[in-house]
């Protein structure tokens, strides 16, 4: 692949991979665990999200290839946590395909969100399958849109008659398992800084670029979540916004700006929108690339002859969320993908852990407490999300082991 993206390209993938539809669902469900500890469950999230970026951008520098953690796992673990790391982005990310469809739902059309779910879903998989992928033009007009309406949101409710300030004052009751549960929710809106990892191929001196562009365009991300986080709880405070569906709208409407709603609601769905295009898109190219590790069924690598996409993949990932989209809860298909994102970031600070000095190694503090970070906000995740994560995680792992034995037997007889 050619070597065109600068620092500032970068920076612009990585923010219109993060500052997506994840703001505008994840703060009802954190609210409901964290109630008034919602900004220190935002500022866990930040840390965990810091350390995860800082050793993914150092394995990325050391291995400038597509696949993120997938290759890192692989070449600095072992095959097995290689495949484990793809596994668990597969799985994770086809539940964030789940949560966005559903996100165009209950803001588009509440009354029947699974519905208009399942047609976002359908319609982009269809795209997807033409080979019509979106441009870094198109990213750049969704990332300024919807920055203009998180600004719009900010700047509505904190000059709101409405805005109390005492709405941001910590409650007795808070506690650590909830500020926690929080930050494990939390982490779905952050997740998306490693797509810059993953055009490892695409960018200018990547030794350079890469630890300069995912920490930049991280921090940009933590400074707009947590203005709307503050802004929206100044107007509904924790309870209430535990309890919208669509909070961002809510806050707009409780500020007594009903004009300005209809155009947050188009906003969430252009933003979840072109979240859902994108994933598609990266959940499809990975199972492509599993499948011609022999890791999943080998029709999934078939690339199609007139348009090169990989249309059994597209096809399968495409009827996977479109029935998670029908089925699942928002908040329960948000839990169930930060299981899997958390669970391929520990996989990834467990990396950076095997470097040395002269490889770039960050201090050892960053990834130690970015995989221990991971672990305990998987871990304290809603018991559904953990279980649920937990048992797809366990059948992965069977299933190397159970075709372990025949890879062995067709390495054997190449070699």
């Amino acid at each position: 692949m050619r070597r065109r993206l600068g620092v500032g390209d970068a920076v612009m993938i990585g923010l219109g991979a993060m500052i997506g539809a994840g703001i505008f669902a994840a703060l009802a469900p954190a609210a409901k665990a964290a109630g008034s500890g919602l900004l220190l469950s935002l500022a866990a999230a930040a840390v965990v999200a810091y350390c995860n970026a800082t050793s993914s951008a150092r394995l990325a520098a050391r291995y400038p290839e597509s696949g993120g953690t997938y290759i890192y796992g692989r070449e600095r673990l072992g095959a097995f946590w290689g495949y484990l790391a793809g596994w668990s982005f597969v799985v994770g990310k086809t539940a964030s395909c789940a949560a966005m469809a559903l996100t165009v739902g209950v803001y588009v059309w509440p009354g029947h969100a699974h519905a208009v779910a399942v047609a976002a879903v359908v319609a982009l998989t269809t795209v997807n399958y033409l080979g019509v992928q979106k441009s870094a033009l198109l990213t750049r007009v969704i990332v300024a849109s919807v920055l203009a309406v998180l600004a719009a949101v900010v700047i509505a409710a904190a000059t709101s008659a409405e805005a109390n300030p005492q709405r941001l004052e910590l409650d007795a009751d808070i506690t650590v398992v909830g500020i926690l549960q929080a930050a494990g929710l939390l982490f779905f809106a952050f997740a998306g800084y490693a797509r810059i990892a993953t055009l490892g191929e695409e960018v200018r001196d990547p030794a350079r670029t890469i630890p300069r562009a995912i920490p930049l365009a991280l921090a940009i991300t933590l400074v707009v979540y947590a203005a709307v986080a503050v802004a929206v709880l100044l107007v509904l405070g924790p309870q209430r916004l535990a309890e919208s569906t669509a909070p961002l709208s809510a806050a707009v409407q409780a500020a007594g700006i009903d004009w300005l709603s209809p155009i947050v609601r188009a906003g969430a769905a252009v933003a979840a929108l072109g979240s859902l295009l994108a994933l598609i898109l990266g959940v499809s190219r990975t199972t492509l690339a599993m499948a011609r590790d022999h890791h999943l069924p080998s029709t999934l690598a078939a690339v199609h002859p007139r348009t090169a996409v990989p249309h059994h993949a597209e096809i399968a990932v495409g009827a996977v969320v479109a029935v998670a989209a029908a089925t699942a809860d928002l908040r329960a298909a948000i839990g169930f993908s930060a299981f899997g994102v958390l669970l391929y970031y520990a996989i990834a600070n467990a990396a950076a852990l095997t470097l040395r000095a002269d490889e770039g190694r960050p201090l050892r503090v960053i990834p130690a407490l970015g995989l221990i970070g991971c672990l305990v906000l998987a871990c304290t995740l809603p018991a559904e999300a953990a279980l649920a994560g937990a048992a797809v995680t366990a059948v992965g792992a069977i299933v190397y082991l159970l075709r372990r034995r025949p890879l062995s037997g067709r390495s054997g007889a190449r070699s």
